[in-house]
Order: C-alpha cells, then sequence, then structure tokens
C-alpha cells in the first residue's frame, strides 16, 4: 500500500524537488502541494482521503510550519508530520517538537535518505537529520528533567485512547471514524467499551475522567 504524502512549501523549487524525490520511489504517493500552511488545512479540507505523511516547511507566508503543525496536529493528530527545512536551530527544533512534529529532516537529504526516514516514522519512529538530532541531544541536556509521571490508572487500548483525543476536539462520531479509518460502528463499539471502563454514560464524562486519569 502506497504511503501517501502532502508537501508544504513556499518556493516552488523546492516543492519540485521534494516531488520528483518522492516519486523516484513506488511507495509514495503526493496527494497535493500547499503554499503555506493555511493553504494546507483548506486543500485537506477537500481531499476525500487524508494523507498519511505532511511534510512541513517551517519559514512560510500567512501561517508558517511551526503553527500549521500544531493547528493539525489538533484536528488530525493520526497524520504523521515531518519537518522537512533548511533552518536547524535550537529554537525551530523546540518548538516544532512542542507543536507535535514527528520528525525533523533537512531539505538536501538524498532521495534514498527521504525515503527511509518517512517510512520509519509511519513504523512508529521519529526520524531526523544528524546535525538535527545532535541539537536536540543538546536541548535536552540544557533542559531539567521533571520525575516521571505515575502510570495511569486504566484499562483502555491505545484505540481506546486515540478515540478518546478525538472525542475531546468535539469530533463526530463519523469524523473520528475518517480520522482513524475505521467505520463509525466501530468507532461506536469502542466508545461503548471506553464507558464501561471508565464507568461513565455520555461522552462529556468519559472526556473529563480521562482526563482526570492522565489519559489524554
Amino acid at each position: 500500500m502506497k504511503i501517501h504524502v502532502h508537501i508544504t512549501e513556499d518556493l516552488p523549487r523546492l516543492a519540485k524537488m521534494l516531488r520528483e524525490n518522492l516519486e523516484m520511489s513506488s511507495d509514495f504517493k503526493v496527494t497535493g502541494v500547499a503554499e503555506n500552511g493555511q493553504d494546507l488545512l483548506a486543500q485537506l479540507a477537500d481531499l476525500p482521503n487524508l494523507p498519511d505523511i505532511v511534510m512541513m516547511d517551517i519559514q512560510m507566508p500567512v501561517m508558517d510550519g511551526i503553527a500549521a503543525t500544531a493547528a493539525l496536529k489538533a484536528k488530525h493528530p493520526q497524520i504523521k508530520i515531518v519537518m522537512a527545512t533548511v533552518f536547524d536551530d535550537e529554537e525551530n527544533i523546540f518548538n516544532a517538537i512542542l507543536a507535535g512534529a514527528d520528525g525533523y529532516l533537512m531539505k538536501d537529504e538524498p532521495p534514498q535518505v527521504l525515503h527511509k526516514a518517512l517510512n520509519e516514522v509511519m513504523e512508529g519512529g521519529a526520524p531526523m537529520s544528524p546535525p538535527i538530532a545532535r541539537k536536540a541531544l543538546l536541548l535536552l541536556r540544557k533542559t531539567p528533567v521533571s520525575p516521571a509521571p505515575s502510570r495511569p490508572d486504566h484499562d483502555l487500548s491505545d484505540r481506546e485512547i486515540e478515540i478518546l483525543e478525538q472525542l475531546s476536539k468535539g469530533l463526530r462520531y463519523e469524523q473520528v471514524g475518517q480520522n482513524l479509518h475505521i467505520s463509525t460502528g466501530t468507532v461506536r463499539k469502542h466508545i461503548e467499551n471506553i464507558y464501561r471502563k471508565l464507568q461513565v454514560h455520555n461522552k462529556l464524562e468519559a472526556v473529563e475522567a480521562a482526563r482526570k486519569k492522565g489519559v489524554i
């Protein structure tokens, strides 16, 4: 199955380079190119199927990549976002990670490195170009470490937690199903299990109970 990738890049030359690099492999399909974050959100709203990955530039007009990452993750947390940029300064790395970026690559990575990184992020990894990884480690060393939180008191599955996260954003069952690529009936079944496990009777109670337990 092809990995669907949407490109967000305001410079046509670089957007063309990224598209061509992706299309060198039959594993990937480019679903579109957006000029900025606002354009990206508008394009995704019109697509019949959401992409698996968004490659995100940082410095763009109208809405930059960090703001777009935060907005996209708030609405569609299942979409993987890989920053593709020429900026490797610590502030951008820090802000991109806080916004929800799943990976951070330099734009001049060769096609084979790009392909490997995108496959890695789809498998749950967090690919970073070596210069980025070094600076991310420096950031970690500078940041005070807080005690690890205790394990939440619940027996919810990963899928049930994903559904709770979607419900907490006020999405309808149909939207949750579309975002997670499952049927509305399957969403309803999971929600029944959530109610039983959390001992609640409606969505508001479920979301509130999940927040109190530290689940979402």
